[in-house]
Order: structure tokens, then sequence, then C-alpha cells
């Protein structure tokens, strides 16, 4: 049965309360403008006709607004950097709506082939759930890690240990970092010390390589034009991905899993972080059997851990909260370490 218009309305309409709600007032009322064009049979409409019945977990509204933002970063609608901060501007809903019609309606094209691509945002602060939950897991054992991540879009995340985390009792990383993630961790702090990550690997079924330019500008066209922290770190990522390198390979996750393999005297850490709602049933289970495949392989010097920060509900209509969970072989019991916002800070460790 098909879902019809109504589900794309919701679909806008709850993207656009979460951004809202997430210190991005632009896309709050950008999506309500949005929704209300597709409810009258406007140009929106006809971009996203065909998409009607697309599943939450594409995200087609992150899809839509990415490539609009595309088109004012690469300088094809100049005209709305006016209104788009990113860009220098100021937003104003009713001023520069009839601009983003005007926009969409001379880049349909564009717009509806973005509708095909998976939203790519990368997002660097999401690194202070998953180094301090790093810490952790490698705290006690002082072995070199091996990481492994699915979902990795353009592999920022991968770069974690070479950024610089602020909190209330003091700060971890490199001084000189590019990269700042003010008020990153709250309550019971992970380990102070050190991680030696001697490998990089990523999978993502659309990798980005953000050392070119047009890498840089997807990426960037992903993150809420009002968000200035977010694209700040972004940058500042990016700069360190040239020249921290990374392995970056396009493979569906569950055959990534599948292809992992442990190592004498380190750590294998496979992590991932708001990827899990993106996979279908059978991506899901396929990553399930490789990490339990994994873990009955580890022994005390070929540990295996996997740490990750996606949704979880409580129960049935329950809110969603994002948590950062962990496992550790031999062992494999699940812990949850802490708490936080999808986009990452401020971390709340249990």
């Amino acid at each position: 049965m098909n879902a019809g218009p109504e589900h794309l309305l919701h679909m806008l309409r709850s993207q656009g309360r979460f951004c809202a709600g997430s210190g991005s007032p632009m896309y709050g009322e950008l999506f309500e403008l949005v929704a209300a064009d597709v409810e009258a049979g406007g140009v929106f409409a006809a971009i996203l006709s065909g998409h009607e019945d697309d599943p939450s977990r594409l995200a087609v509204p992150l899809r839509l607004l990415g490539g609009l933002h595309r088109l004012v970063l690469d300088g094809r609608a100049p005209a709305l950097r006016l209104w788009y901060p990113s860009a220098g501007g100021a937003w104003d809903a009713r001023d520069a709506w009839p601009e983003i019609l005007g926009t969409a309606a001379r880049h349909s094209g564009f717009l509806r082939a973005a509708l095909r691509q998976p939203p790519q945002t990368n997002e660097v602060g999401r690194s202070a759930a998953l180094i301090g939950g790093l810490l952790r897991l490698d705290h006690g054992l002082g072995l070199p890690v091996r990481l492994f991540e699915i979902g990795s879009s353009a592999g920022l995340n991968m770069r974690a240990d070479h950024y610089h985390y602020r909190y209330d009792r003091g700060r971890w990383g490199p001084l000189d970092s590019p990269v700042t993630i003010d008020d990153a961790w709250r309550g019971a702090l992970p380990p102070d010390g050190t991680v030696w990550i001697v490998e990089r690997n990523g999978y993502d079924i659309a990798p980005i390589d953000v050392t070119g330019a047009d890498g840089e500008m997807t990426v960037l066209s992903y993150v809420w034009p009002d968000q200035d922290a977010r694209l700040d770190r972004l940058r500042g990522a990016i700069a360190v991905a040239r020249s921290v390198p990374a392995g970056l390979e396009r493979r569906s996750a569950a055959d990534a899993v599948a292809g992992l393999s442990l190592a004498d005297g380190a750590l294998t850490v496979l992590w991932h972080s708001i990827t899990w709602q993106y996979l279908s049933e059978d991506e899901r289970a396929g990553v399930r059997d490789g990490v339990e495949a994994l873990g009955a392989q580890a022994g005390a010097r070929s540990p295996f851990a996997h740490l990750t920060l996606e949704p979880a509900r409580d129960g049935p209509g329950a809110p969603i909260r994002f948590l950062v969970r962990a496992r550790r072989w031999p062992g494999g019991e699940l812990a949850i370490l802490g708490e936080c916002h999808p986009h990452g800070p401020p971390v709340n460790w249990q």
C-alpha cells in the first residue's frame, strides 16, 4: 500500500522540527516552506515526485536541501548567498523564499539527481563520543589500535585522535589541532591517556575524497548552513584529512565487516555513528553476524571491540535516545557508556 504525499509531508515537517530543535532555525523554517509548496503542487512537488513512498531511512529531505546548499556553495546559485550564513549571508525566510523557488525551478534536474545521493554529513562532533569510548576500551590494554569504520563517508571521524577536545575539567588531544570541540564531555569522564591508532580503514557505499575540491564541497553541503560551529569543525577536519592518511573503500557495511580479521598484539575496533538507521534489515543482520564472528575469534592478545553511537528506544513509543555503546571481546558484554545529541557534544558519560 502506498503511503502517498502524507508520508512525504510528514518526513519534511519532522525533519524541520528536528533541525529547529537542534539549533537550525533556518532549516526549521525552510522545511516547512517546502512542505507547504508540496501541498500546493509547486516546484518542490515536481522535484520530489516519485519519492513520496521512500522510507524515512533514506533521508530524502536532507538530500533535497543538501543539493540546494551545494548550488549556493559552488556558485551556481549566487543570488542565494545573501541568505545563506555558510556563504556570508543572513537568513530571512520571507525574502529568501521567492529566490529559492526560482533557483529550484532553474536547477530542478540537479535537485532531482541529488535525491539519489545518500546524505554525507560526516559530522565531526561525533568524534567526541567515539574517541571517548575508545579511551575506555583501550584503558588497561595499551595496545596499538586497528580502526575500522562502516558508513564512514569521508572518513573524518577516523582522525578523531587528531582533534582537540575541551571540557570543564580539562582538555584532551593536540593543542595545535585545527579542530576544537568545545564542551565535549560531561559526567564520568573517560580515563586520561593516549590512543595509538596504527591503521585506519573506512567503508561506505558512496565514499567521498575530501582532499579534492568536489569532495570538500559535497560534505559541506550537508551541514545545515546556519550552524557555524559545525562548519568550522568540518573545515578543520578536512585540513587534518589532507595530512593524516586513511583508507576509504566503496563497500557495503555487511560486506566490509565480513572481510575484517583480527591481529595479534593489537586491538581491532569497529565503530560507526548514526549509520544504523540507513541500513536495510539484511545489512543490519549481516553486520551483527560479522561482529559476532569476530568476537568469537578474539583472544587476550587479539581483542576486538565494537563501538557505536546510534539511536535507541527503551520501548515502543518511547523517545529516541542516542547512546554510546560498546562491547569488547573476549567477553563481549554490552556496556552503555554515555548519551549525547546525534551531532555529538556534549557527551554525558555514565
